[in-house]
């Protein structure tokens, strides 16, 4: 028996290391596609923003060649107006120069002509000579292309642009001036086609999206999230698997240890009950009254004994199913107690021991079943003397509570651990007797005692340490009739 416990101890370890291992590694595989999925988005992200802004590098040169075309158109009908002007004036000039006029008109004639010329030629060869905006550079055009292009290719989150002069090695402008640092460092980068002159350096338009982390996380989104229910549905499934395992074989064992425990329970009182059968078949055995009455006595008590145990086990399986029904009544439960107590005085005075009643409740009828409840009351002093070493002395008392009436049962036994407190109401489980070898039971009694008081209304509890005895106390509500 131990042998095969101990081998499915192993089995049960060995499972659960390996599916330890194997939810390790599947959670390590998912763990990596995730990671290999957001690689894949940053680079189809870098792919789109590349794609994006050569869209607006092309549409800013368009733009450039646009206003150049326009400035040029501009400068020729400037220059036809000013020739035009020119030869105005000129006209103007011959008529004035054939008139007769004296040599101080003339000469002051030939002055005003001489700075007309001056003028004309200083104005249309001035054209277009001054300092003039570069085309296509507007930072709010820059702005309006940049979101218009980002849009298209669904990169619609924030983002920080700035022109970069790589000659002066300065920031000409940013959008807001908050990513000063990240513009220089963790931005994309774009040259700029600002002039024809092939000696110019090309400025950099500096791109920087403050939230990219959280876009390329939130497109995935999806993916971690099922990948995490799924995860934690294995998780939870594995935990209750392995809990079910455990629980399984500790029921196992409980009922292995009940039905050996049944089998000698019963077997005992058969024994008995069989040797007194025999002892009255044999003939050289002298009949008397008094050696029938003691035989019959005998089996009877035995017949009682095997009943009584017979009921207990009926009793579980019918609590079990949810089949019990009570018998409800008004009964007084002092009267119920008493009637106990007088019961199982008796195997007290055999050990020497007492069982003592201080009921001082005032009000003591309940709605109850009158079986069950004599059951429980029996049931806790039955305890009280099997898990007494010495002479028993045992007290049951009871008082008056609000709307109640509580009743304990207090011994000078054993006693119980904190540990084993927690599941003594538990079918089947007997707590540790250490040396106490002749404690007989099926680990039914208190569990029985706990489904029949909370099927009252009421409720259990126990104080109790080791070597220093124990108390249960028992609370039910009163009959509010009554």
């Amino acid at each position: 028996m131990r042998y095969i416990c101990s081998v499915g101890k192993k089995h049960i370890s060995a499972l659960i290391v390996i599916m330890t291992v194997a939810l390790i590694g599947l959670m390590g595989i998912q763990v990596y596609w995730i990671g290999d999925a957001v690689k894949v988005k940053e680079a189809t992200f870098i792919r789109d923003v590349n794609l994006a802004m050569n869209n607006v590098m092309v549409k800013v040169e368009k733009v450039r060649m646009q206003q150049n075309f326009e400035q040029k158109m501009n400068l020729m009908n400037r220059r036809a107006n000013l020739m035009a002007t020119w030869d105005s004036i000129n006209y103007s000039m011959q008529q004035e120069l054939n008139s007769p006029m004296s040599g101080e008109a003339y000469n002051d004639f030939l002055r005003r002509y001489s700075d007309a010329q001056q003028l004309i030629q200083n104005m249309i060869y001035g054209l277009g000579t001054g300092p003039s905006d570069e085309p296509g550079t507007s930072p709010r055009l820059l702005d309006s292309l940049i979101q218009e292009e980002l849009g298209r290719q669904g990169i619609k989150i924030s983002f920080e642009f700035g022109i970069y002069n790589p000659r002066k090695n300065a920031m000409e402008f940013q959008k807001t001036g908050r990513y000063p640092q990240q513009l220089l460092t963790e931005s994309f980068v774009f040259d700029m086609q600002e002039g024809p002159s092939p000696m110019r350096f090309a400025n950099q338009l500096l791109l920087f999206f403050p939230n990219e982390k959280r876009f390329l996380v939130s497109q995935l989104w999806d993916l971690m999230l099922i990948s995490a229910l799924l995860i934690l549905i294995i998780i939870v499934s594995f935990g209750s698997t392995i809990f079910t395992i455990f629980r399984q074989k500790k029921l196992s064992e409980i009922k292995n240890d009940f039905v050996n425990n049944m089998t000698h329970e019963f077997k005992t009182p058969i024994s008995t009950i069989g040797l007194a059968c025999e002892a009255l078949r044999d003939r050289d055995i002298q009949k008397t009254e008094g050696l029938y009455s003691t035989y019959i006595s005998m089996i009877d008590e035995e017949n009682k004994r095997l009943g009584s145990m017979a009921e207990q086990i009926l009793q579980s399986a019918v609590m079990d199913k949810g089949e019990l029904v009570l018998q409800l009544e008004n009964i007084d439960l002092h009267e119920v107690i008493n009637e106990s107590v007088a019961s199982k005085s008796l195997q007290a005075k055999k050990k020497d021991g007492q069982i003592s009643a201080e009921l001082q409740a005032e009000r003591t009828i309940i709605r109850g079943d009158r079986v069950h409840m004599t059951n429980v009351v029996l049931n806790l002093l039955d305890n009280a003397l099997k898990y007494t070493e010495g002479v028993p002395d045992i007290a049951v008392r009871s008082r008056s509570i609000p709307n109640a009436i509580e009743f304990s049962v207090q011994d000078n036994g054993i006693g119980i651990s904190k540990q084993n407190q927690k599941r003594i109401f538990e079918k089947l489980y007997r707590v540790p007797t250490g040396n106490i070898h002749n404690v007989k039971g099926f680990g039914l009694g208190l569990s029985y005692v706990k489904a029949i008081v909370e099927k009252h209304g009421g409720t259990v509890h126990l104080d109790s340490e080791p070597k220093k005895g124990s108390t249960f106390y028992i609370r039910l509500p009163l009959n509010r009739h009554n």
